[in-house]
């Protein structure tokens, strides 16, 4: 049986065995709904409660992303109680280590997985561009982080992390269409639906200022039938990506945080190839028009003597790799690291408990 690679992130957990050449099989979103029986007076009647088991990339609650886990293992996987095979986990960026064991032990005790390897989930994103030498950032649903990696090592030292991220452009996207259409009520899906198909970063900062005087407008139905004009909206949600003070957020832009990370990187000598191997990942970073913006503003924040770089994937990988990185990545080391028995096994575990993660996994 293939090893199962399990990428399980704010707004969506991908699952799959291990092919480097395929997307993952799995891709559920992370939110759940529970439902509870009201029996109060003989009524019977649900109550149903939306709940978020990953906040800003970390897990918040343990239960529901056990439940969560067992349905992809079991139902969508195939996995046979008694019969579990081997996982490597992609991990969030900056992980606790009290989180990392409990998902080690997660995995052993409740799941009973023969083997396990875990890696950080921007490593895994530049093996997915051929890459182990590099900048990962991560633009997600919940956070963004920028990771300098050397030679398949994070540096830890120059991580950036910032809360700005898909769930804050969506909130911006609902209150620009709100006072725009104020009598038009738009629930938070549509609202994400309307962000993914319109949203749009401008050429530069220039460009974006103009459209306060003159903006094309889109024109979309809504399914009962009421039409909405999208115009400057879907340039600010834009422009508040590389501008955080668009949200009200006292932070430097996109390439302003990836040059002050690259900067701390050490020997000086090595930051030449980190900001020449960038990859601009995760699911916000496929916005229209972001990665030539980016591009753009990095070359005139770098020395003139470096020019910032955005790696693509090879061509033979699929076309949706960029937005599945980390699973990509970990579905390429899965298999390196389990052929070559560089994983942690279950008499490992049995031996040495959940810190073993700490020795084995780094």
């Amino acid at each position: 049986m293939e090893p199962v690679v399990l990428d399980s992130g704010t707004a969506f957990l991908r699952a799959g065995f291990a092919s480097p050449d395929q997307d993952p099989s799995i891709v559920l979103p992370t939110a759940m709904t529970r439902v509870e029986e009201d029996g109060a007076n003989g009524n019977s009647e649900a109550m149903a409660d939306v709940i978020h088991p990953i906040e800003r990339g970390m897990i918040k609650d343990w239960d529901a992303m056990e439940d969560l886990w067992r349905y992809v293992f079991y139902t969508n996987l195939g996995w046979e109680p008694g019969n579990e095979g081997q996982l490597l986990v992609a991990e969030p960026l900056l992980t606790p280590k009290v989180s990392r064991e409990r998902m080690v032990q997660t995995m052993f005790e409740t799941f009973n997985v023969n083997g396990l390897y875990a890696m950080e989930q921007a490593v895994l994103s530049l093996y997915s561009v051929g890459r182990i030498t590099g900048v990962s950032i991560d633009v997600g649903h919940g956070k963004i982080d920028i990771a300098p990696v050397w030679e398949g090592a994070i540096q830890h030292n120059a991580v950036k992390r910032f809360e700005i991220a898909g769930q804050d452009l969506t909130d911006l996207f609902a209150k620009e269409l709100a006072k725009s259409h104020p009598h038009v009520k738009l629930d938070l899906a549509t609202v994400e639906m309307l962000k993914e198909k319109y949203a749009t970063v401008s050429e530069d900062s220039t460009a974006y200022a103009a459209t306060a005087e003159a903006c094309p407008k889109i024109e979309h139905t809504l399914p009962d039938g009421q039409v909405i004009s999208i115009g400057r909206e879907r340039y600010t949600v834009g422009e508040a990506l590389l501008r955080p003070s668009t949200l009200g957020v006292e932070e430097d832009g996109l390439a302003e945080q990836l040059l002050r990370s690259v900067s701390m990187c050490y020997p000086s000598e090595n930051q030449r190839q980190l900001i020449e191997n960038i990859v601009l990942c995760g699911g916000t970073s496929a916005m229209a028009g972001l990665d030539a913006r980016f591009q753009k503003e990095a070359v005139l924040v770098a020395n003139p003597s470096v020019r910032p770089s955005l790696i693509k994937p090879p061509e033979y990988m699929p076309d949706n790799t960029l937005n599945n990185s980390a699973w990509m990545g970990g579905a390429i080391l899965a298999k390196v690291v389990f052929p070559q028995n560089q994983h942690i096994t279950k008499a490992e575990y049995d031996e040495a408990g959940p810190p073993i993660v700490h020795r084995k996994c780094f």
